[in-house]
């Protein structure tokens, strides 16, 4: 668990900077990991993205500053690392409803986000299974989204651009031109917060004619960990991307490479089934 204890260190860092500038590269090495590992290790053990967080908690800080103390709003602004008052009261407003001078009047509700902590927990008791496939890049089809990671929404969004897809005939028509590995349902260009990613649902290319509103993209050449997935979705595979990054990645010596990451829908039986089988592939480093 030395990689799950690295990531209390690097919060520990958050909070000793808050007042500060913080560069995410700085938190990551804190944690002894790459920049792209590290933000997508942090929002899956959370929920939050590191940006995210920071926001959160600055703005948290500064609210209490603001009722508590006899400081000005334009200096807790500043303090806080933001350019000026007005894009201070802007997110403050977001979190807490009021205007930072409306806070500083009038006793108000505010709203609080506390401080993250990691409980570490040997688990261990249910092994874990994975395989390393290398494998070529090769082109992908299908159709895609663009989404934020913030709030959930990528959550709220994934399910539903499915059930259209499955509804409006997309995932059938798709269906025909599989390759071995079935439907797949990529993630991929992430931006640098990891705040946005785009989300395609496609299969490999096994087509000469692409139709004009489906997209071709290329998944590059890697080195994957497969995680088999067993049970009815989406619950069995939410609890495999929890195992992965709460259990797996902690106690081994690999990585995310920064790369498009896969759920593979091999299996033609009813995905909401008890017994369906489906995989997780994650491009990895060592």
């Amino acid at each position: 668990m030395e990689g799950l204890q690295r990531m209390v260190e690097s919060i520990e860092y958050i909070e000793s900077h808050l007042d500060k500038e913080l560069v995410i590269e700085d938190i990551a090495s804190i944690a002894c990991m790459s920049k792209f590992h590290f933000q997508r290790m942090f929002n899956m053990l959370t929920g939050f993205t590191v940006s995210e967080y920071i926001r959160n908690r600055r703005i948290t800080l500064a609210a209490q500053e603001i009722v508590h103390s006899h400081a000005k709003v334009i200096d807790v602004a500043m303090k806080f690392g933001y350019e000026s008052p007005e894009a201070f009261t802007k997110a403050f407003r977001r979190i807490h409803g009021i205007s930072p001078s409306a806070a500083k009047k009038d006793s108000q509700s505010l709203k609080a986000y506390p401080r993250l902590s990691f409980q570490l927990q040997l688990k261990g008791d249910v092994e874990m299974e994975y395989k390393i496939i290398e494998k070529e890049a090769f082109s992908v089809v299908g159709k895609s989204i663009r989404m934020s990671i913030v709030g959930g929404e990528n959550n709220r969004k994934i399910p539903v651009f499915w059930k259209e897809s499955n509804e409006n005939g997309f995932s059938k028509e798709l269906a025909k031109n599989c390759g071995p590995l079935g439907l797949l349902g990529i993630c991929m260009d992430f931006d640098k917060q990891q705040e946005n990613l785009t989300y395609l649902i496609g299969a490999e290319k096994k087509i000469t004619e692409v139709p004009d509103d489906w997209e071709e993209r290329e998944i590059p050449s890697a080195s994957w960990a497969v995680f088999p997935v067993r049970g009815a979705m989406p619950e069995a595979m939410q609890t495999v991307w929890e195992r992965i990054y709460s259990e797996w990645f902690p106690s081994t010596g690999y990585e995310h490479a920064g790369g498009p990451e896969m759920e593979v829908y091999c299996s033609k039986e009813d995905p909401y089934q008890e017994g369906y089988y489906s995989e997780i592939w994650i491009p990895i480093k060592k």
